[in-house]
Parts: C-alpha cells; structure tokens; sequence
C-alpha cells in the first residue's frame, strides 16, 4: 500500500531545511578523537571563512533553486561553534509536531543547541510545534545520541538504524524509539581502520525507494539482517564500498521538489559514484551536486550533515509556540 492511501503517515523525504550558517566554522579537536573523517584533515588546519561561506551559499542556493524550502538561522559569534554548520546532530524535526533535542559528545557542541533557531524555523517557516522531546540530560550520564547523525530514520516504515558507537548510546537510543514511536536496528560498523565509524549518516542514506549503505563497514555476523531490511521494505540498494564512504557516498539526503524528490549530495559523493550506481540513484530523484570539499576536508562532514530536514506540520494562526 503506497503512502499516497496514507495521508496521515510521514513521508520519508521533507520539502523544508534548516541550514545553520557558521559563523566560527574549523576543525574541532574535541571531536577529532571519533571522527575519521575530521582527522584526515589534521587538527592545526585552518578554514578559510570566506571559502566556507561559498559553499554554505552554493548548496543552500542550489536547493533553494530545486524548489526546497531553505530556512537559514545565522550561528552567534559567542561562544565559537565550529561545527555549527552541522545542525542535524542536535535537532531533528517530526510530521506530528515533535521536535526532539540530542546529547552531544563534545562540550563544544552543545552550545549549537540555542532556542532563538528553533523560534526562528516556527516563525519563518510557518510550522506548528506541539511538543519537544530533550534528549539532553543524558550528557550528565557521559550517554550520547547526535540525532540524525547517529540514526538514519526510515521515517515511513519507522525503523531506526544506528550504528553503535562514542556518539551513539544503546540506552538512549532506545529512550529515541519509545518517545517517536520506532523500531531499531543498531549494528557496529567499522572503517578499513578498524575504527567505529562515528555517524551512521556517513555509512547509510535511506531515501523513499533506495537506500545507499556500505555493507563492508557492518559487522559480517549482521551485515545480512541489514540489508535483508532494508530490502523487505521496498528500497533498491546501492552498495558502496569503504573507499566510497570516504568519499561522502553514504552522505546523501533525500528531499521533496515541487515536481518530484531530489537528492543532494556533494560533487564528491557524485564522483565517488559508478555509472551504474549513479543511473540507480538518478531513477530515484534529481541530483542536486554541491561543492564542499573545504566543509568535507576540515569538518569531517558532507552535505546531509548540514541539512536539518523540517517534517513539521504547518501551523494555524492561533497556534506556534514551542511545545514543552
């Protein structure tokens, strides 16, 4: 039965973002210890703002132009944020109204959750929220979950996938899933390192039909329940390998265009890409390319991380204040 005979059920792919625009962007050595990524670049590397800012711009106007509804919230000078352009990780957005609050690893990081950005998607963006879920506390307890970093939502069958790792806990995983109402399949991945791979998001992107996931990473012994999953709900798989995670591959979004769904992704996710698995994805929506390679190079993340998708419903005139 198709989601159209459902009005009522969240689709997987949203026509809204929240983008965060950095404003002390660099490499962030609270974070360097779990994310590979983030380390091939070395930790004394500078960024250039103004090449930072280019590619922010480039990829918010290379959506706005697909037809995405691009809320863009500006970071604060104070305290310096430089992963603020990163917003996924602390805050994800639901179709019934919830807004939930994620506990991060870094210190640093916990200053992008700021109330005024979430004031500013309900003002602009004309959504309702009915209620928020703050996930937070679970910092005293040193467990953490980085949002849609830590989990890629198969929104519409409601399963969560996770890969275990220091930023990414069991228990408050499962706090996620009984709050939003999702099943979980959690599994640990590794990079060629052997090291966990620090987001899910970087191994895995699941779109309405497709799903693009680095079955290499996943542990042998539960590497076939994933994809035996992933296919029983109805997606194509593309599968990359650990050179094509490296490569931002796993980092792609699905998103909602007036005529059709879209899916962005950077110029070096594109390029990683196969003819074959390219006309795979290309059957599936639009590509949307963006150029990223100072945010990927220094950042240790790709365009999905920097794409907070809004699932929210839209208000009505009476109503719009946070939920509690």
């Amino acid at each position: 039965m198709s989601v159209a005979e459902h009005p009522g059920q969240e689709r997987q792919s949203a026509g809204a973002v929240l983008m965060v625009r950095p404003a002390s962007f660099g490499c962030n050595p609270q974070t360097a210890a779990s994310n590979a990524f983030q380390a091939l670049a070395g930790t004394s590397e500078l960024a250039s703002q103004a090449a930072v800012l280019e590619e922010f711009h480039g990829l918010s106007e290379a959506l706005a132009r697909a037809g995405v509804a691009v809320l863009i919230a500006p970071d604060s000078d104070q305290p310096p944020k430089p992963d603020a352009i990163f917003p996924n990780n602390w805050v994800s957005f639901h179709h019934d109204g919830t807004v939930a609050l994620y506990p991060m690893l870094a210190l640093n990081r916990r200053w992008e959750r700021r109330e005024e950005v979430l004031e500013q998607v309900v003002r602009e963006g004309g959504f309702r929220v009915a209620r928020t879920v703050d996930l937070s506390h679970r910092e005293s307890e040193d467990k953490y979950l980085e949002g849609t970093g830590s989990m890629v939502l198969d929104r519409v069958h409601r399963v969560a996938y996770a890969g275990i790792s220091p930023r990414t806990d069991l228990d408050v995983l499962g706090e996620f899933a009984q709050q939003l109402d999702y099943d979980l399949m959690t599994f640990d991945a590794v990079d060629a390192g052997g090291r966990a791979v620090y987001h899910t998001n970087v191994l895995m992107a699941i779109g309405t039909g497709f799903a693009v996931v680095c079955g290499d990473s996943i542990a042998p012994e539960q590497r076939s329940a994933v994809l035996s999953k992933l296919r029983a709900t109805g997606h194509e798989v593309i599968d990359i390998t650990l050179r094509q995670m490296t490569q931002f591959a796993g980092n792609v979004l699905e998103l909602a265009g007036p005529r059709g769904n879209l899916i962005a992704l950077s110029t070096t996710a594109l390029r990683s890409f196969s003819p074959q698995q390219r006309r795979i994805l290309e059957a599936h929506g639009a590509l949307i390319p963006a150029e990223i390679p100072t945010i990927e190079r220094i950042g240790g993340g790709g365009v999905r991380c920097m794409l907070a998708e809004i699932h929210l419903p839209k208000r009505d005139t009476a109503r719009g204040r946070l939920g509690s």
